[in-house]
């Protein structure tokens, strides 16, 4: 049995994990979907690092799953804790030493957002519901949190350390639901970085996909 680590994105609500967490459970493994102090201006980096590598605490046989912006926050994690596997779902590589906020203007992630969205006829200004919520059953959305949690300035402005990277082994997936992860991380002639900067092609998923019984 392992023990599934699941990190969110931006806002960094456990929340985001809730469909997933009973498959995990149903297939014999751990999982703890960690909840991340989003809405907290004060809390950075560091602050997200040490609340995973808590979750984590003495277990060895762990998969650590970042989604989006938590890809900022493993490399981290790994450099404190044993970590079996690192799965990236639709994740930011950060290159040594690199923001979050720097991350959009390196890798032209938002001039592919805006191509793509110019390309295939929606809006290039960018909102949740266009990007994100498009495609989510209306009784999953009602079931969620009303208020979601936005992205404090200090997470921008923190810096990756300078070793960071997936020391161990991982795999990166790239689904394919949402208009954001079409327009950012599909397009070939705009890749948002990801890829190049973890030299592997991506495994593509779409919802749905399933997860091995141990």
């Amino acid at each position: 049995m392992a023990l599934f680590v699941l990190v969110p994105g931006a806002g960094g609500m456990a929340w985001y994990w809730h469909r997933a967490v009973p498959l995990i459970r149903a297939a014999g493994h751990q999982p703890i979907a960690v909840d991340l102090p989003g809405d907290d201006r004060y809390a950075g980096l560091a602050a997200y690092a040490d609340i995973v590598t808590r979750a984590i605490a003495e277990r060895s046989d762990v998969i650590l799953v970042a989604q989006s912006l938590a890809g900022f926050t493993v490399p981290l994690v790994c450099a404190r804790a044993p970590v079996r596997t690192v799965v990236f779902v639709n994740a930011m590589i950060p290159r040594p030493g690199e923001t979050a906020g720097a991350w959009w203007g390196a890798t032209a992630a938002v001039e592919a957002r805006e191509q793509a969205a110019a390309q295939r006829g929606y809006a290039t200004e960018f909102d949740v519901g266009t990007y994100f919520l498009h495609d989510v059953p209306q009784d999953v959305l009602h079931a969620g949190p009303e208020q979601p949690r936005g992205k404090p300035r200090p997470f921008s402005a923190s810096p990756v350390a300078s070793s960071a990277g997936p020391t161990s082994p991982f795999m990166f997936l790239r689904e394919e639901t949402t208009v954001f992860s079409r327009s950012n991380f599909n397009d070939v002639s705009r890749v948002s970085g990801s890829e190049r900067r973890l030299r592997k092609s991506p495994a593509v998923i779409s919802s749905g996909c399933r997860i091995r019984k141990s």
